[in-house]
């Protein structure tokens, strides 16, 4: 492609630099880092040195009216990507957002609000697992029919552990005012969203949260989460961060089939000769004998397939990042739209207030019951400024 797109970066820390490194090592044909903003001027120095030929800023704003941008990525915390997202697309600079969009709906609505009333602009969300090609065939195979409608599924997702000196490393980290929560906000966004895209959106949820449970910080750091899909069809979310073994192992039961993935790596699709429920109508008792000694072939009832694809790191971001100058250039559709950010978010917000409230949340509840209990904790905390 001959033509580039001239990105900004703004927030010069481990995921900024990494795209930018993805960029000027050639990962992303169609786009040149041409800005960078940070408020610390001494990454001033850094920028200059790795890329002479962006201009650097110390403010986000004075990076977008310098014309020198025609998008950025917002690599700051997680309060900040709604607001920034705006201040891009009111100056008809194209928006990509870090996950998680936001900390609570209230302010990501407003964010997709507004990209909604600027349909000119690209505005996108970086979920690069919508960018692993695992589980892009486990969404095509779903989405399929090949294991027929969801009846449950279920994901254990613990393999975040975090010593504590990982918390104490800076003072807004695992707080309510700085980061806006805990494994909920930072480790677990893309499961969450990933959770939905290939299984839909549940209606409520009901979880057991433990905040402080293992680790010395008042966010959470243990979550269960029950969630119900409608018309019966439930799923149960763990995660945690202070499991050293941790697992990693997502399940979706169909009525003609089942898939099992083990560390986002490998997939065993179990695909049903026919519907369960005609198998189980068609046994006499001579097939029930047969099951309870394990001599039933299995293989006269469905059949299975391993799947496994190589993913280098670094291939799934830099792949959103050509995606989206992709879009930009020539309207290419986007992995993961950033209006679709709203949708985990909505989750975690639920799986939170389920537990403060010790009821079941509906996924449509009140936003303002939300923000306000989360204004509760950030008074208690006493150190930053609450939300509105």
């Amino acid at each position: 492609m001959t033509k580039t797109v001239r990105l900004g970066i703004i927030g010069l820390g481990a995921q900024g630099s990494m795209y930018a490194k993805f960029i000027k090592g050639g990962l992303v044909p169609n786009m040149v880092v041409t800005a960078i903003a940070d408020i610390d001027p001494a990454k001033a120095d850094i920028a200059a040195a790795e890329y002479p030929g962006a201009r650097f800023f110390t403010d986000h704003l004075d990076l977008l009216d310098s014309g020198e941008v025609d998008a950025v990525v917002t690599c700051v915390p997680h309060y900040l990507h709604p607001q920034m997202g705006i201040d891009a697309l009111s100056r008809d600079v194209h928006a990509l957002v870090e996950k998680p969009a936001g900390v609570y709906t209230k302010q990501v609505d407003e964010l997709n609000a507004f990209a909604a009333s600027k349909p000119h602009l690209s505005f996108g969300i970086m979920f690069n697992q919508r960018n692993n090609p695992l589980y892009v065939r486990l969404k095509e195979i779903v989405d399929n029919g090949e294991i027929g409608n969801i009846l449950r599924s279920n994901w254990i997702i613990t393999n975040w552990w975090r010593p504590q000196g990982y918390y104490d490393q800076s003072a807004w980290r695992a707080t309510w005012g700085g980061e806006g929560g805990g494994v909920l906000v930072n480790q677990a966004p893309h499961q969450l969203d990933l959770w939905q895209w290939i299984c839909g959106v549940p209606q409520s949820v009901y979880s057991k949260v433990a905040y402080g449970f293992r680790r010395n910080i008042v966010v959470e750091d243990e979550v269960t989460a029950l969630a119900d899909f409608g018309n019966g069809v439930t799923g149960v979310f763990v995660t945690a961060t202070h499991d050293l073994i941790g697992t990693d192992r997502f399940e979706i039961l169909g009525d003609q089939g089942k898939i099992v993935v083990e560390n986002s790596k490998t997939a065993t699709v179990s695909r049903l000769r026919k519907p369960e429920r005609e198998l189980s109508e068609s046994m006499d008792m001579g097939d029930v004998l047969k099951l309870f000694t394990g001599q039933l072939k299995t293989d006269e009832f469905y059949t299975q397939e391993t799947i496994e694809f190589d993913s280098a790191w670094g291939g799934q971001h830099a792949g959103v990042l050509e995606n989206f100058a992709a879009n930009i250039l020539d309207g290419t559709p986007l992995l993961a739209p950033g209006s679709d950010g709203i949708k985990g978010v909505r989750l975690a917000n639920a799986i939170h207030l389920s537990s403060w409230t010790g009821r079941e949340v509906s996924l449509d509840f009140d936003q303002d019951e939300f923000l306000a209990a989360l204004n509760e904790r950030i008074r208690a905390e006493g150190t930053f400024s609450e939300r509105d």
